[in-house]
């Protein structure tokens, strides 16, 4: 939101804040999600998405980066390209992101210490990037439930050697809270909003009823719905 100058002020004190760290978004491909078996695919989906506005909202730096895109993977999600439409993925051949010299250099020049990681899959592509950047120096925060992997073992088996290890386990609804800390933050309260009535189910239902049915606010109106034309569909 290019806000820096006007951002409310959160203490940190061992939180994340949107001031100390930033977001990496790694692997979240086709190909990646295929294989994926241990958690709902369209929930993984819809969960990097919400961390991927999230971030935007409180201007955080954004890392996007792909794996043999034309070779095997695919292109990046739409979902997340559309949050950063400008924006060109970090490409590579490494499975570890951190063996990848542009990645690794675009994370330093961040000039921040926490790293807020999601991707595809638990056991490679994150917990190998993850095991490496907090071997030199970073705090590193997994988003558990924007990641999958092949099976329940594999991905349970990476979120405790990662623990063990010292990473710290968040969902992406967890990380925007943390973000937001108090509702008296009116420069993001209702984007962070839209983000909970979009994609965070009950409660998005529950925040909705309380705004229409509480306090009287007019129902949210949603973008109506058109019919991709033929020739728009085959493009």
């Amino acid at each position: 939101m290019s806000q820096q100058n006007a951002r409310f002020k959160r203490s940190e004190k061992g939180l994340l804040t949107p001031d100390n760290c930033v977001v990496t978004l790694i692997d979240l491909q086709p190909q990646m999600l295929f294989g994926v078996a241990n958690f709902d695919r369209q929930t993984i989906i819809n969960n990097n998405v919400a961390l991927a506005k999230a971030a935007k909202v409180f201007d955080l730096p954004v890392l996007l980066s792909t794996v043999e895109t034309k070779g095997c993977s695919g292109n990046m999600w739409p979902q997340i390209q559309a949050i950063f439409p400008k924006q060109v993925p970090i490409e590579r051949t490494t499975m570890n992101s951190w063996d990848d010299d542009n990645f690794v250099a675009a994370v330093k020049k961040s000039g921040r210490k926490k790293i807020v990681l999601a991707g595809l899959w638990t056991e490679t592509c994150v917990a190998l990037a993850t095991i490496q950047a907090m071997h030199d120096g970073y705090d590193v925060h997994v988003v558990e439930d924007c990641c999958g992997d092949v099976s329940q073992l594999s991905h349970d088996n990476a979120m405790k050697r990662l623990i063990q290890a010292g990473a710290k386990p968040v969902t992406a609804l967890s990380v925007m809270l943390e973000w937001q800390r108090d509702w008296a933050a009116k420069d993001t309260y209702d984007a962070v909003m839209d983000i909970v009535k979009t994609h965070c189910g009950a409660y998005g239902m529950g925040v909705e009823y309380a705004y229409t049915m509480v306090h009287g606010a007019p129902p949210t109106r949603l973008a109506e719905y058109v019919i991709p034309s033929a020739a728009a569909a085959h493009k």
